[in-house]
């Protein structure tokens, strides 16, 4: 970037203090955060959500444990999801309800926001936008400056100009044209614009746009690896962050849609065997496996040999605090007390760093390999000539696995060219805002911290980094049946029950919530626009 556009943006340094500096106050007025593993998702939801926006659901006596306690659930108005049978696959009529549980681990506790005094908390949202996106005096943009730019506007971006500053949306996108375009000029003249209609605190666009704003400023200023590394550090702590995947997990379907699938479609293709080995390419907190060791628990006669081999990510370790031995020792916990044979094998490396020796997959055993919003951070061939993607997906296939389970948000980031790949990160999240809106309420600081840490970091990565510091590449299904039909893989179908599981899991949530069963695979949406599909390949 040019010495004269550095100039132009004395406030950069100031938009990177939101992820260092603004949690410490932001975390103030906060608590906790929903999947994940994940991140993810987006909702496209229309303006009708709004009647049901603060009107929680109806709670119910049934108690749904997740990463820890059901209280944090009810806090929310949640109503609770219903038990959910595997006995079609396993022969037994153990539920569902405990998979994620963390209670039996003791998991932090949620951090009370009755106590803070709602003008504090109006005061420090101001502090973290002003923090996130600066201010024009901060950034040397006087009225004068300003006007005097815009003398020099053609007509046409006048026009431009003029529509931006009554319409957010079309905003941000003139302004990512205007990015794209290296209109240095007109790119800051909306982005002065923008930083007056953002909001952490307002509608799903307004505080989409704030973290979308903030890519922006970050790409133009070439910070984008600079932010995206402050997000992934030292703030929340992480007993918070935990928290607030704990909320997402709770107030999203998304990863328990996740979860459920690919347990189903495991629990089929193990039916029978004696001796079961589980390769989690993400083993994050372990609580996918809580459910399906209870499962095979109560088989008819008698439970298998169950290993799982957990592979870890930086992420995830940072939430739980310390290494894979304390999932481990989680799971082995819940195996002795359903009397399952069990062994935990820790490979606490990232998944592009695995090979097959650090898998120990011995002769006898049925395998089944897990892949739960995990292979988009595997850098394909666009990134480097090693193409880690299709290198891991031949490996898997190497050691003739019973089943491989494929769950990704259906979101086409990858190889996109910036200016598409904005339109469709907008669009995506859009739908992921909107549907968190019908949740829980716009001034929820506990809502706020779960955008922020769960999800804006995604959203800067997508749009200010490239090469091997943008990890966020997401493929549609289309894509990925090809690289696993061209690494020797064939769809393995999900039974109808695995479809009647998801739906019962659905009745828990809004109505704009839709589920899809095509060509067997499982499609998850907010009314029109599909956020997640789900998988199987033998």
């Amino acid at each position: 970037m040019s010495m004269q556009a550095s100039k132009k943006y004395k406030n950069f340094d100031k938009s990177q203090q939101f992820y260092m500096n603004s949690s410490n106050s932001a975390r103030e007025s906060e608590s906790h955060y929903p999947p994940q593993k994940h991140q993810f998702v987006n909702h496209l939801c229309s303006n009708d959500t709004s009647g049901s926006r603060n009107s929680p659901h109806q709670a119910s006596d049934i108690h749904y444990c997740t990463l820890e306690s059901s209280s944090v659930a009810g806090s929310y108005g949640i109503r609770q999801s219903p038990s959910i049978s595997l006995s079609s696959t396993t022969g037994s009529s153990v539920s569902l309800h405990d998979s994620l549980s963390e209670s039996t681990y003791g998991s932090p506790a949620s951090v009370s926001c009755l106590t803070e005094d709602p003008n504090d908390l109006k005061h420090k949202m101001r502090e973290l936008e002003t923090a996130m996106l600066g201010s024009e005096m901060d950034n040397g943009d006087s009225f004068e400056t300003t006007f005097d730019r815009q003398l020099f506007l053609e007509p046409d971006k006048w026009k431009l100009l003029e529509i931006a500053r009554g319409d957010l949306k079309k905003g941000l996108i003139a302004c990512a044209r205007a990015v794209e375009d290296d209109d240095l000029m007109m790119a800051e003249l909306l982005m002065t614009e923008l930083r007056q209609m953002v909001s952490v605190s307002g509608e799903p666009i307004q505080r989409l746009g704030a973290y979308l704003l903030e890519g922006l400023i970050a790409r133009l200023a070439s910070t984008g690896t600079s932010i995206y590394k402050a997000l992934k550090c030292k703030e929340p702590t992480s007993s918070e962050l935990l928290s607030y995947m704990h909320i997402l997990y709770e107030v999203c379907p998304y990863f328990k849609f996740g979860y459920f699938s690919a347990n189903g479609a495991i629990a089929e293709a193990l039916k029978g065997e004696n001796a079961v080995h589980i390769i989690d390419f993400q083993i994050a907190q372990g609580s996918q496996w809580i459910s399906l060791i209870q499962a095979l628990a109560a088989r008819p006669g008698g439970p298998p040999r169950v290993r799982i081999t957990g592979i870890d990510d930086s992420i995830s370790e940072y939430a739980r605090g310390t290494g894979l031995h304390l999932v481990g020792q989680r799971l082995s916990c819940l195996a002795q007390s359903c009397n399952v044979p069990f062994e935990f094998h820790a490979a606490p490396l990232p998944g592009d760093k695995i090979h097959v020796e650090h898998l120990f997959v011995h002769p006898g055993e049925a395998l089944a390999v897990n892949f739960a919003y995990q292979l988009h951070h595997m850098p394909d061939e666009s990134v480097s000539t090693e193409n880690h993607r299709d290198r891991i997906l031949r490996m898997v296939k190497s050691l003739s696995p019973k089943v491989v389970t494929l769950v990704e948000q259906e979101s086409n980031t990858n190889t996109a060219p910036f200016f598409p790949r904005f339109l469709e990160t907008l669009d995506y999240y859009t739908a992921i805002f909107e549907s968190i809106d019908a949740v829980l309420p716009r001034d929820h600081k506990e809502r706020i911290s779960v955008e922020q840490h769960c999800l804006a970091r995604d959203i800067v990565n997508v749009i200010a980094c490239e090469g091997a510091e943008r990890v966020e590449r997401h493929e549609l299904l289309g894509k990925w049946k090809s690289r696993f039909r061209m690494a020797g893989f064939t769809p393995y179908p999900l039974s109808p029950f695995v479809n009647a599981t998801i739906k019962s899991l659905l009745e828990n949530y809004c109505e704009h919530y839709k589920l899809e069963d095509r060509d067997g695979a499982l499609y998850l949406g907010w009314k029109n626009r599909v956020l997640s599909v789900s998988c199987a390949w033998i």
